[in-house]
């Protein structure tokens, strides 16, 4: 009897095993996706997990990249055209369908922006050599220079802020960064 009573002492020993499966409860919890759970876990995320850093990064950049849009020099060009130019000007000569296709737009809504290109010198249209029917879209030297001179002038601004805002260390700070930015920017 007295190794029935030893035994009963034993399991009430082994009961802590028993209690981690509670703990797999909030886990199952915490892999609810915000739409599922009434209360998101951004507060229970440790302060520099991946969530935050995300959305902390997000904030940064999002109003960087706009202000550096913004920036347009004589001769405004749109989003848009500047798109277009940055296309021609990194894969070369195409179609106005090729580049549609490459910016997620409608052919029609770009045959409207090469011709505007167009107009202003930027781009020029001819007839491909290959297939006449097919009309190719070229940047003019015009166009080059107004595009490489958009960048130049994002960079410059871009260089002010870095130089007037932030030490010495911070820049090394934000230079040591940057291989991890363009890793994560081949991911997404």
């Amino acid at each position: 009897m007295s190794s029935t009573g030893g035994p009963p002492t034993a399991t009430p020993a082994q009961e802590p095993p028993p209690d981690p499966p509670p703990d797999p409860p909030p886990h199952p919890a915490s892999a609810l996706t915000p739409a599922q759970s009434p209360d998101p876990a951004p507060a229970e995320a440790p302060p520099g997990g991946p969530a935050r850093i995300a959305t902390d990064l997000r904030a940064a950049l999002g109003p960087l990249t706009r202000r550096l849009r913004t920036v347009k020099p004589d001769g405004e060009l749109t989003l848009s055209q500047t798109s277009a130019l940055v296309l021609l000007d990194r894969d070369g000569p195409a179609t106005a369908s090729e580049l549609a296709a490459r910016e997620g737009i409608r052919p029609q809504s770009m045959c409207t922006i090469v011709g505007v290109l167009a107009e202003r010198g930027l781009v020029s249209r001819a007839q491909d050599p290959h297939d006449g029917r097919r009309i190719v879209v070229s940047l003019t030297d015009s166009g080059r220079d107004g595009l490489h001179g958009a960048r130049r002038e994002r960079a410059r601004r871009l260089t002010l802020a870095i130089g007037e805002e932030l030490s010495p260390r911070e820049q090394e700070q934000l230079a040591a960064a940057i291989p991890l930015l363009e890793r994560i920017t081949r991911r997404v």
